[in-house]
């Protein structure tokens, strides 16, 4: 039996726990117990979360754990020195670590993340940067795997990565059964980026997003400025105006942005070639995908592609579990 191991600390988020449901639905689909989670602090105790709660918990150093996720909090948590040295001490006897959000901060206040990469919610990533130099921070990302380091970006995203863990302990299909009874994606691949086109635009009125949803359904059309305007049901003219105020971009950049969002996913998610997606969604060819990859992430998509390809390379070689 593995023994998996939430660290939790006065402040901290409740969504963080929700991981805690990856491995509780993977022991129900396997109908046995292969996880035994353990809700954890410095001193053992109750715990009080953001919301006022007490959640009790069991001291670190009480037993040893296959695996020790650190819970995220609202804001950057500070966590006390004892925390501090049990997280380091607990370390040495656990196979991976893991820190879910602004836990990453607790992470890297231990040196556990020094010379490693690692992520962060997105609102908190530079200042990660700049508080711990040593840890090099990518902040896009879903989670990071790091040798033996885990690190995930917001809250939800804390799911993404026990999947990854349950997919790498068990194998592909009982993570993607544990996903469909959580009803969530099996499973966003860690190099997918946290920002999504469509919310970073948030339009105000239902004409506006009724053009950004239909260029988001016809990606691999022309997408002129007259289509979106009768999806719209507004003349050019007033589509035009009305969309760079309500959006801060010009239709063009818009539907350059959704281009390349999807892109992106299905580099991650398939091995089409690069000339293929970028017919499918709607670059003229790679050329025109690849200046516009740079202007929006500062790397071509051959890069990206590696990137991802060494993402997976991670979750395929960390170590192999060992026995509770």
């Amino acid at each position: 039996m593995q023994r998996v191991g939430f660290i939790l600390y006065p402040g901290f988020q409740i969504m963080t726990l929700a991981a805690a449901s990856v491995f509780e639905f993977a022991n129900l689909t396997l109908q046995r117990s292969n996880y035994q989670i353990h809700l954890l602090s410095a001193g053992g105790g109750p715990v009080r979360n953001t919301l006022g709660m007490d959640v009790q918990t069991e001291a670190i150093d009480a037993h040893a754990f296959d695996t020790l996720l650190i819970g995220g909090g609202v804001g950057v948590p500070a966590a006390p020195p004892l925390l501090v040295e049990a997280i380091r001490t607990a370390a040495q006897t656990t196979r991976r670590v893991a820190a879910i959000c602004t836990g990453a901060f607790v992470l890297a206040q231990s040196g556990l993340l020094d010379g490693r990469r690692a992520t962060t919610h997105w609102t908190y990533a530079r200042q990660l940067k700049l508080r711990y130099p040593k840890v090099s921070v990518e902040e896009d990302r879903i989670f990071i795997i790091d040798g033996d380091i885990w690190t995930s970006a917001g809250m939800t995203a804390g799911i993404d990565l026990a999947l990854a863990m349950v997919e790498k302990d068990l194998g592909i299909e009982v993570a993607r059964k544990v996903a469909q009874k959580l009803v969530v994606y099996h499973r966003r691949a860690g190099g997918q980026s946290q920002f999504s086109a469509l919310l970073e635009l948030e339009p105000k009125s239902d004409r506006i997003q009724n053009a950004l949803t239909y260029a988001k359904s016809h990606l691999s059309s022309t997408l002129s400025v007259e289509e979106l305007a009768a999806a719209a049901s507004l003349s050019p003219r007033q589509f035009s105006r009305a969309f760079t105020a309500e959006t801060g971009q010009s239709p063009a950049k818009a539907v350059e942005h959704l281009r390349v969002e999807a892109a992106r996913l299905m580099m991650e998610q398939t091995r089409h070639p690069i000339e293929v997606i970028a017919r499918e969604v709607g670059f003229a060819d790679r050329e025109r995908m690849r200046r516009a990859f740079l202007r929006a992430f500062g790397q071509s998509p051959q890069a990206m592609r590696r990137q991802v390809a060494g993402q997976e390379a991670d979750l395929l070689d960390s170590e192999t579990p060992q026995a509770a």
